[in-house]
This record gives C-alpha cells, sequence and structure tokens, in this order.
C-alpha cells in the first residue's frame, strides 16, 4: 500500500520510523511518504491559508496549492482515495480501516489547519479520486496531523504481513463489535491480585467462554452503545 500525506509540519510525522510501521516502511509493506504543502505554493512568503468568505475568525486553507499537490500525487486511473481528517467528517471506525486497508491501493492523507481547507478543494477532488472525510471523535484538534497519524497506524497494521500475528488481530477489541476481553500474563498472583483461575485451568472451551462473557460485560459497562438493542 502506498501512502502519501500533505501537510505543513512533516516534521511531525517522523514517528512513521518507530515500531511496526517503521518496520514495514523499512521492509517495503508501506510505501509512505511526506510531503509539504509549501512545496506547491507560488510566491514568495509560501503563503497557504487566507481570510474567510463571509467573515468570522481564523484563517481558511487556500484551495490552489493543495490542487497543484493532489494533482500531483493521484493517479491516473482515478484509484487513489482522499483521506480528510475533519471533526465535520463521518465517525472513525475499525470497519472502516479495515475497508481502506483491504480495498485501497494509495490512500492520499490532507492535513488541514487552522479553520480547514477550502471546500471547493473537495468538490473537485471528487473527479479524480474518492473523497473520504474522517474524525477521530466529537472533540477539536490544532489539525489534522495527529488524526492522520491515527488513521494511517489504524490502516497499516491490517495490511498483510504488518503485525507478526495475524490471529492477534481478530481477537482485538470492536473487530467482532465487542471491546476486548482483560489480559493477564506471570506471575499467577502479583500484589494481592490474582490471575482468575479459569485461564490457568489450560480448559480452552471454558477460556473462550469466560473471554466472551468479559467482552460484553465489558462494552456493556464502558460502551453500551455498541450492543444491539435489548
Amino acid at each position: 500500500m502506498r501512502i502519501d500525506i500533505v501537510t505543513i509540519f512533516p516534521e511531525f510525522f517522523s514517528v512513521l520510523d518507530v515500531s511496526l510501521l517503521g518496520k514495514a516502511r523499512s521492509g517495503g509493506l508501506l510505501d509512505l511518504h511526506v510531503h509539504d504543502l509549501r512545496s506547491w505554493t507560488t510566491d514568495r512568503h509560501r503563503t497557504v491559508d487566507d481570510t474567510p468568505y463571509g467573515g468570522g475568525a481564523g484563517m481558511v486553507m487556500k484551495p490552489e496549492s493543495w490542487a497543484l499537490a493532489l494533482e500531483s500525487l493521484f493517479r491516473p486511473d482515478g484509484s487513489s482515495t482522499l483521506v480528510v481528517p475533519t471533526p465535520a467528517g463521518t465517525r472513525f471506525t475499525q470497519s472502516i480501516a479495515r475497508s481502506l486497508a483491504s480495498t485501497s491501493e494509495h490512500l492520499v492523507f490532507a492535513c488541514g489547519r487552522y479553520e480547514g481547507i477550502d471546500a471547493r478543494v473537495f468538490e473537485w477532488a471528487s473527479s479524480h479520486a474518492t473523497v473520504v472525510e474522517l474524525s477521530l471523535g466529537d472533540y477539536v484538534l490544532n489539525g489534522g496531523e495527529v488524526a492522520a497519524m491515527a488513521m494511517i497506524e489504524a490502516v497499516g497494521r491490517l495490511v498483510p504481513g504488518v503485525v507478526g500475528n495475524p490471529e492477534s488481530l481478530v481477537e482485538e477489541s470492536h473487530e467482532d463489535g465487542l471491546l476486548e476481553y482483560p489480559s493477564y500474563t506471570k506471575p499467577a498472583s502479583w500484589r494481592g491480585f490474582d490471575v482468575p483461575d479459569v485461564l490457568l485451568s489450560g480448559h480452552h472451551a471454558r477460556v473462550g467462554a469466560w473471554r466472551h462473557e468479559q467482552q460484553v460485560e465489558r462494552t456493556r459497562r464502558v460502551r453500551p452503545d455498541l450492543l444491539p438493542p435489548a
């Protein structure tokens, strides 16, 4: 999978060189490229923003530098997917991450700043690529970089070969609509807290049933909105 990121803060993405994504990048599983939007500006001040039409606080990112950047990155056959992190977007979920990982060979992340990117950019881009606007949650960040990094990690780890043991991806939170069960390791007794006896029993069916019960209970307690109506 190829991932291109357009931002005015390219140094933010140095974290892509560490941990599993860094290994996947060096191993050729993920082809990641970070681009400075200011490279596509045409004035000597490298201006990327201007005041909003209609008034209001803040600045809006100008359309032309974005169009030039995206034109140079989109694939000619229209197979690219433009991902726009924005609090006004659809809630980003594990199912969306899996869909992007399995169906998209080329992702382009547009990291907006200030009051966002001129809306005409996305109208124009929809004729050249698939455009998806995604939100991490119901809050506002200073820019799209943090959200893009979270989305890239969520999608990238689902690319075959990035995570060493693919079975670990199956038992995670949200993969089956429930939160993940609690995990334990050695020692069996620690500071007066003991590992549940069922996990020491070696009885796989009982362990499986206990884990599912824990998933349902944790989901009911923490994220009841994920459960179907009673």
